[in-house]
């Protein structure tokens, strides 16, 4: 198998361009498949285990995934500048938007209409949200441990009025003992 061929360096501004295009690309989710398509697909800054590594990198640092995985894109290509570019081209246009519709928020919220279009809007995201999660749950219906960990968190945060942190705190290492790659048995 070859390796595929690479572009050359990205300039700065390509840096910001392709994350800024990242950024556009998914609003909502799914950054990391957007990521993947655009810097290692269409403009083949990297090769899929260069990007994977970086990935796996991205996930180890506390913070969102994809701004750490912006940093690091910049970073493998120009350093400090080159992580200060990408994180730019990552953040500029969402956050100025964001900005922009909170501003117009504050000064609409007491419209009634503006109420209406935003509880369809947090209805929209509650649909998607219990679709992912049931597109998802096919995968575990075979697994008793996941399910019971599953509805075990679930009870916890809704019914029992616990926080999130020490929830985490507690599933997490469970889930990871559990699951924690074992050797095969010898027979």
């Amino acid at each position: 198998m070859t390796e595929p061929k690479l572009a050359p360096r990205p300039s700065l501004d390509q840096l910001f361009w392709g994350m800024l295009q990242v950024a556009l690309s998914a609003f909502g989710g799914g950054l990391s498949a957007w990521s993947q398509r655009i810097v290692v697909e269409q403009r083949s800054w990297m090769t899929n285990e260069q990007f994977l590594t970086g990935l796996t990198v991205a996930r180890l640092f506390p913070g969102p995934n994809q701004i750490n995985m912006a940093v690091y894109i910049g970073a493998e290509f120009h350093g400090l500048a080159g992580a200060l570019v990408a994180l730019a081209g990552m953040l500029l246009v969402p956050f100025t938007l964001l900005m922009a519709v909170g501003l117009a928020y504050f000064q609409l919220h007491g419209i009634p209409a503006v109420d209406r279009v935003l509880a369809g809007v947090v209805a929209a995201a509650a649909g998607m949200a219990l679709s992912m999660g049931f597109k998802i749950l096919d995968q575990y219906t075979k697994d008793l441990f996941a399910l019971v960990l599953a509805a075990a968190v679930f009870v916890a945060l809704t019914w029992l009025h616990l926080r999130l942190i020490p929830v985490v705190l507690i599933s997490a290492p469970l889930a990871m003992v559990w699951y924690w790659p074992r050797r095969p048995a010898q027979p």
